[in-house]
């Protein structure tokens, strides 16, 4: 599915949110160029449209006693809808469980996970997740290093589309914030 047609201050806005979504309107529409109006609502259109899924604060897993980073791959008795069902309903009620994705390939899922340590990873993976509807086997990997992470996507395939009327209004004055200060 294609997104939306973007200008150039869409992505702008996105590329800028991306990088610290505490920005506020007024530093945002200085960032990108537009005053801050139209800035805000581009923000909500693209926040509207699902561009824009949601805000949160990026924690540090090791500083809050989460040493253990491992990847998970979860192989089903049985591949039927049901079972699939079943699954991700218990897997979502896992907070250890940070990421799961359906996959192709060897495995049915893969699971990302964080635990105090390993200790903790073995409690998890033996007796909590081998004991979830439908699990067959598991085979983990453990993180040695983290070499990056990032929630950020790339955004230079899209092509900025026309710039929106918004934009040619304010560049002729119908939409210019007011410099009057009051008391």
């Amino acid at each position: 599915m294609r997104p939306p047609a973007l200008d150039m201050f869409d992505l702008r806005i996105l590329r800028e949110l991306q990088e610290n979504g505490r920005l506020t309107n007024a530093e945002l529409s200085e960032r990108i160029g537009l005053s801050p109006s139209p800035c805000l609502r581009r923000t909500r259109r693209l926040e509207e449209e699902g561009l824009i899924a949601g805000y949160q604060a990026r924690l540090d897993a090791s500083k809050l006693d989460l040493g253990v980073l491992a990847f998970i791959q979860v192989h089903l008795e049985r591949q039927v809808d049901a079972a699939a069902r079943d699954f991700e309903a218990a897997v979502l009620a896992l907070p250890q469980v940070v990421a799961c994705y359906s996959v192709t390939g060897d495995s049915d899922y893969l699971l990302n996970v964080v635990c105090e340590d390993l200790e903790d990873f073995a409690h998890f993976a033996h007796d909590i997740l081998m004991g979830l509807p439908g699990v067959r086997g598991v085979r983990s990997s453990l993180a040695l290093k983290r070499v990056k992470e990032s929630r950020r996507l790339p955004l230079d395939h899209l092509r900025a589309a026309p710039t929106a009327p918004d934009f040619v209004a304010e560049k002729q004055g119908n939409n210019r914030p007011s410099t009057n200060k009051r008391p």
